[in-house]
């Protein structure tokens, strides 16, 4: 019988200790930053659709801030422009972190899960713009349903009691890393019209002062966690401000922020093999902010939409931008990432590792049709704060991360008791040296 070659790679395969506990790590906190997203979203739906509703509104328009400098904005724009900028410095910590010293840094290890990423936001797009094809009102929504939300994602999954095995987990979170790449590309890309060139010019000056501090002083801001707020977040604030002046969207600021912290130790401070790097460290300090504060928030004021009562719902319904979304997110999602997962193992000769099956890449695509936060977002984008076509697209992404979830659910709880057992495995102390030659798996 033929052997396989010692380096072909696996679709799926279990990760280092390491890596798959820091991304244990990452996951419990996203999920019960998860848990207040669907709680805040569940408050706002409510309320927006309660004799109060008005109340609700009212606050979500209130304008605060500077005018002069571009900066009186509603509290639904400061939760959109400011407080997901937030987010957006988590995913840039994140991406750099997996670009220097993660799994994407190995492109055999990386191919797979960034080609189904890709697929996964490929095929959503092309079924929206099949489904609205004509339509100039509604076309340019094509990018919403291309948005995977891990922190959602992972709450249904801790909902559920899934025992899903670590190498699903990473792979979960390499799609969503990926997913947010290309969704920042698409923001900055087609969502940018008007460019203010001399604000875009002076973004530059505050933006290169903070790299140089966070590069030349990262022991100091990795010791004194202080220093961060007092010198570190004023220079990202101008940044910000700035960025937003120039037309760009100004959670790309929180992107560019998290990309100018350094992932590896300085030799001075004993190198990589002495602990963890600042982005890494600034990951662990303000990721509780960005899953308990900033996007709940953001949740809050986005997905408050007047139904209008059952009329309402099914008269949204028919409306094409609400097709293309549950369609694309439900069923484009999971295909795209089957499919091309699929394909690229044809071409490279990957095989599925023997403890999974193709309906657990399934399931795994089902969830990455949760696209909560970002789809969201790029509803507002695409269509205008408070108009008809935002608010029925609103009542897709909800109706779409739902079905999404349950249908998830359905087809992972199915493969619990397989689960259960791959985690036991994956407790094995195989060469009996007292520690777990592979990640412990991350059951609730």
């Amino acid at each position: 019988m033929a052997t396989v070659p010692p380096d072909r790679p696996n679709v799926l395969s279990r990760g280092s200790y390491a890596e798959a506990s820091r991304i244990a790590t990452i996951l419990r906190k996203e999920t019960v930053g998860g848990m207040l997203l669907v709680a805040a979203a569940l408050i706002a739906l409510i309320w927006a659709n309660s004799p109060a509703s008005d109340g609700y509104f009212a606050l979500r328009d209130f304008k605060i801030g500077y005018e002069p400098w571009h900066l009186e904005l509603s509290l639904g724009a400061w939760a959109s422009d400011g407080l997901l900028a937030v987010f957006f410095f988590l995913v840039g910590l994140e991406l750099k972190r997996e670009l220097v010293a993660g799994d994407l840094r190995d492109f055999r290890k990386a191919v797979i899960p960034v080609a189904a990423a890709v697929g996964g936001v490929v095929v959503p797009a092309l079924i929206y713009v099949a489904i609205n094809w004509g339509n100039d009102a509604t076309i340019g929504g094509w990018a919403i349903p291309t948005a995977t939300d891990i922190a959602f994602a992972v709450a249904v999954l801790a909902i559920v009691g899934s025992h899903l095995p670590s190498a699903l987990r990473i792979f979960l979170l390499t799609l969503a890393v990926v997913d947010d790449l290309i969704a920042i590309l698409i923001i900055a890309v087609f969502y940018t019209t008007d460019i203010n060139v001399v604000a875009l010019g002076l973004t530059l000056i505050p933006l290169a002062l903070y790299t140089f501090l966070a590069q030349k002083y990262r022991r100091f801001f990795g010791l004194k966690p202080a220093a961060a707020w007092f010198i570190l977040l004023p220079i990202g604030v101008v940044t910000w401000a700035l960025l937003h002046a120039s037309g760009i969207h100004a959670t790309i600021a929180g992107v560019l922020l998290g990309f100018a912290i350094p992932v590896i130790r300085s030799k001075a401070s004993g190198g990589p093999e002495a602990g963890p790097g600042l982005s890494e460290i600034f990951e662990h300090r303000f990721r509780p902010i960005s899953a308990g504060f900033a996007v709940p928030v953001f949740a809050f004021f986005s997905a408050g939409v007047a139904i209008g009562g059952v009329d309402g719902f099914t008269s949204a319904l028919m409306d094409p931008v609400t097709i293309g979304i549950i369609i694309a997110l439900v069923a484009g999602k999971p295909i795209g990432i089957l499919g091309t997962t699929w394909l690229v193992s044809k071409f490279t000769r990957a095989r599925l590792d023997p403890s999974f099956r193709w309906v657990d890449l399934f399931g795994v695509g089902l969830l990455a049709g949760i696209g909560f936060t970002v789809s969201l977002l790029i509803a507002e984008l695409s269509f205008g704060f408070g108009s008809l076509e935002n608010d029925h697209a609103k009542v897709a992404i909800l109706t779409a991360s739902v079905l999404a979830a349950l249908l998830a659910t359905v087809v992972l709880r199915i493969r619990n008791r397989r689960y259960k057992q791959i985690e036991a495995e994956e407790r094995v102390d195989a060469d009996n040296d007292g520690t777990p030659d592979v990640y412990q798996g991350g059951g609730h």
